[in-house]
């Protein structure tokens, strides 16, 4: 972020959730330098899109808290409660074109492995559900995705097959991962076990 830029007051668009070891809000001007860190990793963007610059995160942030301004859903920026420091994003969303109502997620290289995906992912889907009222959830999930595949499980769902995404992402390769209300009462109780 150029020096020039001045930072005013945040305002906050949206719902703030809260788990055990995570907060999760819409993001914040402060989340930048380490989403362009994250963005900036091939192997954390593999099955995003790729590598962006930090102008396009920029752009990318902003379009992400619109999302929240315009419709009340979006991705959530994942906060450590321990450290305050982000270390991801996670979405109810539902892009415009897309393929269902979905809570995907991504997470910085330095907070994988400690469970951060399923916690964060089994509030968000308690919020769909429950607050914004969905009555099935997807995930896409490039079928070599391993870890993404096994966060899904994790939550119970289950894999419907091939999905197709809207441009410009119709090329991209997903399986589409899902479950219904009524699947995620059961599962989320096996979950909490």
């Amino acid at each position: 972020m150029s020096d020039a830029y001045v930072v005013p007051p945040q305002v906050i668009l949206g719902p703030t959730l809260e788990t055990e070891r995570l907060i999760l809000r819409p993001p914040a001007v402060e989340d930048f330098p380490r989403w362009a860190d994250f963005m900036a990793d091939a192997e954390t963007t593999r099955f995003i899109g790729g590598v962006q610059s930090a102008p396009q995160v920029w752009r990318l942030i902003c379009t992400v808290a619109g999302m929240w301004a315009l419709t009340g859903e979006g991705m959530f920026s994942i906060l450590e409660k321990s450290s305050g420091r982000w270390i991801g994003r996670i979405g109810p969303l539902h892009p415009y074109g897309w393929p269902g109502r979905e809570v995907g997620w991504s997470l910085h290289r330095d907070a994988m492995g400690k469970g951060y995906a399923v916690e964060a992912a089994a509030a968000t889907l308690d919020y769909a559900f429950d607050v914004l009222g969905w009555e099935d959830v997807i995930h896409c999930v490039a079928p070599d995705n391993a870890a993404s595949a096994a966060v899904a499980a994790r939550l119970g769902s289950r894999n419907r097959g091939p999905g197709v995404l809207p441009e410009p992402l119709q090329d991209e390769v997903v399986d589409l991962w899902g479950q219904t209300r009524a699947e995620w009462a059961i599962n989320r109780q096996a979950l909490a076990r």
